[in-house]
């Protein structure tokens, strides 16, 4: 049994906000990259002691946030993309797609740090469907037939991930508090604006990720009913960008291709701005 498991930082439990604990030269940057790993590797205790043979962690986080050096020696570590979207996926062999340390999509109320790659997502569809970073690789995994069994981080990644692939085994150790959607800001806005949250202890988080990541082995080990999105091509994309610094007007892109999502999303275009509140509104699915 093989699983590609794809981390995140901002899900992860004490992890409070991307201005003190996101990037490099941060003052809780080492810090919130310790509580990943370790969160890391409870799902890799439980899927080995489930009956995994191989994992692969895939550092999915901007400018990486795995610390390979206290990662459970069991697993494989993989840092930067053979190719865009699927993200090493392609490989073949995989039978699972598990997350850890993910947070909701762009627009999402109740999340904690909430964002779809950047700050500066407003929001990305695809055939009419609101997806964050947890939809594109699982839509990808689906592409490939490998199935998404497993999702760890906030609260408000948890219930999106069971509204996308129904029967997803799911772990959340924190919640967001702030509610509404937060469309009205501009980059910069919207990074300051998701930052409150309720985190369970550590301790309490890596407990309900192990055990999360059992069941989720066990659960897919005999029941092969879920784990795959019903993709229906062609596939259509819309994505939809915020003002920042250097651009105060909303920008927008459409994309399609007749058979494949993860080429869809890889495809370059064009920018355009969006004229008004109504073409806006036309724009996002909800």
């Amino acid at each position: 049994m093989r699983i590609y498991l794809m981390t995140d930082l901002e899900g992860v439990a004490g992890v409070q906000n991307s201005l003190d604990w996101t990037r490099p030269g941060q003052y809780w940057y080492d810090l919130a990259r310790q509580l990943l790993t370790q969160e890391v590797n409870a799902a890799l205790d439980g899927f080995f002691a489930a009956g995994a043979d191989e994992v692969l962690v895939a550092d999915g986080h901007g400018p990486s946030a795995v610390d390979a050096q206290d990662l459970d020696p069991r697993a494989e570590y993989m840092r930067g993309w053979p190719e865009l979207w699927p993200l090493g996926l392609e490989e073949g062999g995989y039978d699972y797609l598990a997350v850890v340390g993910q947070h909701a999509r762009s627009r999402t109320p109740f999340s904690n740090m909430t964002h779809t790659q950047s700050y500066r997502t407003l929001e990305i569809s695809v055939n009419g469907t609101a997806i964050g970073e947890f939809g594109q690789i699982a839509m990808c995994a689906s592409e490939l037939g490998v199935r998404t069994i497993y999702a760890a981080g906030e609260k408000a990644l948890a219930e999106e991930a069971e509204a996308l692939v129904p029967g997803i085994e799911t772990a959340w150790v924190k919640r967001g508090t702030r509610p509404g959607r937060g469309d009205e800001c501009s980059e910069d806005q919207y990074r300051a604006r998701n930052v409150s949250a309720i985190h369970f202890h550590p301790e309490r988080a890596r407990a309900l990720i192990r055990a999360g990541a059992v069941t989720a082995v066990h659960r897919a080990e005999s029941d092969d009913s879920f784990g795959i999105i019903d993709l229906q091509p062609p596939f259509h994309g819309t994505f939809v960008q915020r003002p920042w610094a250097e651009e105060p007007r909303r920008l927008y892109t459409q994309r399609e291709h007749p058979e494949s999502v993860a080429a869809m999303m890889n495809q370059s275009q064009e920018w355009q701005p969006v004229a008004d509140e109504d073409h806006l509104r036309e724009l996002l699915v909800d």
